[in-house]
């Protein structure tokens, strides 16, 4: 097999090791490195005296990530699934590991993981960093309502929100130790206050002493993450509107989508970037996410169309930004996510629905322009001819000839019955 690269190196990174395969005309060497910072230098000065041109790294945990932050700029580097360069079983060894590597680099036979530019990957820090604080946040606030129930206060019974303005000055109140009904409902603000009977009846529970501290502590728990999402977020802005202006501009662009919000958008941002030349069409970009139908077929049988494995926080992103969109007027996606709803259910159809805002992004990114609704006239003619070739191709199928003879369609009256 015909070599591609000529001076090449594979590269089998651990927590303390970095064992390096280095391919040249001349010979093979395998060397073993420490991950410390002067230790991934002396690697760096290593290969760069061997004329090294391209490096492939193995996708392991976030071992990789130091070493292809300090490559990055010297070599060509290549992160590699790790799923897709598993080696004959039974050969498992370090030094094995980065000769398999090598030698597939060299026949030009890896295909090369997405890794966003510098300041994409500074901005997807920061927003997993606040995903990750708000699903913490949501599980002390779960933990809070468990709290009150075990002391049989049905205070979320009665209030849309525990851990609101009035909630929390009642919990406060709990957990210094009061306990008549009757003051903790006047703690009630706003439209709360028409509920004063129903709320007085909810708090009539009895906390025990432990449950009292338990219940203060998840409280300041719950307000210390909220002010560190408040921090995060101020932190997001200041990247996106000061430092890369470029990337508050795509933002920005984003917003223009029916339920794509301002964090939805943050975090298209932050997981595909702005360039996508790295997604030379929708559909590679859809699969790499994991949002669209899976391939499962066998002897002509389709098993299965389970969704693939992908991004999970831009998943999660555009079924929540799909979710919110179903209640757009006159929106495309809202009219897709009615018309599957009938047949597939909600989960599916939002699933599919996420999968067309995708394409609608993709597109809007990789032509740079705002979001244009179709005209609802224009997309119920489409629907109209696709129905109608569908039906067409079923008559034909059952031996039935058909011609082809439009007519204008007939206006149904509304019923009055």
């Amino acid at each position: 097999m015909e070599s591609l690269y000529t001076h090449c190196c594979g590269l089998d990174v651990h927590a303390k090791t970095v064992v390096a395969c280095l391919l040249t005309p001349d010979q093979k060497q395998v060397r073993t490195f420490g991950t410390m910072s002067q230790d991934l230098l002396e690697l760096a000065d290593w290969l760069t005296a061997a004329g090294c041109t391209h490096v492939a790294i193995e996708s392991t945990g976030v071992y990789w990530r130091p070493v292809y932050n300090l490559l990055e700029g010297r070599v060509h580097v290549i992160l590699v699934n790790a799923h897709h360069v598993k080696a004959v079983p039974g050969r498992k060894t370090d030094v094995k590991d980065c000769q398999w590597l090598a030698d597939l680099l060299q026949h030009g036979l890896l295909q090369a993981s997405f890794i966003p530019p510098p300041p994409i990957r500074e901005l997807r820090e920061l927003t997993r960093h606040r995903e990750s604080l708000v699903r913490d946040q949501a599980a002390v606030g779960n933990r809070i309502q468990k709290v009150l129930e075990s002391g049989n206060i049905k205070l979320g019974q009665v209030v849309t929100d525990v851990l609101g303005v009035s909630g929390r000055q009642m919990i406060r109140a709990l957990v210094a130790g009061e306990r008549d009904p009757q003051v903790l409902a006047a703690m009630a603000k706003s439209r709360l206050r028409s509920k004063m009977d129903t709320l007085r009846l909810a708090l009539e529970g009895r906390l025990t002493e432990a449950q009292r501290f338990v219940l203060g502590e998840l409280l300041d728990t719950y307000e210390q993450l909220e002010a560190a999402v408040l921090r995060a977020s101020e932190k997001i802005e200041t990247l996106l509107y000061h430092q890369e202006p470029t990337l508050g501009k795509a933002v920005t662009l984003l917003e223009s989508a029916p339920g794509v919000g301002h964090r939805v958008a943050q975090i298209v941002v932050s997981e595909i970037g702005i360039d996508m030349g790295q997604f030379p069409t929708d559909k590679q970009i859809c699969n790499w996410a994991g949002i669209c139908p899976g391939n499962n077929e066998s002897a002509g049988k389709r098993r299965s169309g389970k969704t693939s494995n992908g991004n999970r926080y831009l998943r999660s992103a555009l079924v929540q930004a799909a979710w919110t969109s179903r209640r757009v007027r006159d929106c495309s996606l809202s009219r897709l996510y009615q018309r599957l709803i009938r047949r597939m259910g909600k989960k599916k159809a939002l699933i599919a629905v996420a999968h067309r805002l995708l394409i609608v992004l993709y597109h809007m990114l990789r032509e740079g322009r705002l979001y244009e609704e179709r005209e609802a006239p224009v997309m119920a003619e489409r629907q109209r001819v696709k129905a109608g070739n569908r039906l067409v191709r079923r008559l034909e199928s059952l031996g039935f000839r058909v011609t082809d003879e439009t007519v204008e369609p007939v206006a149904v009256a509304p019923s009055t019955g």
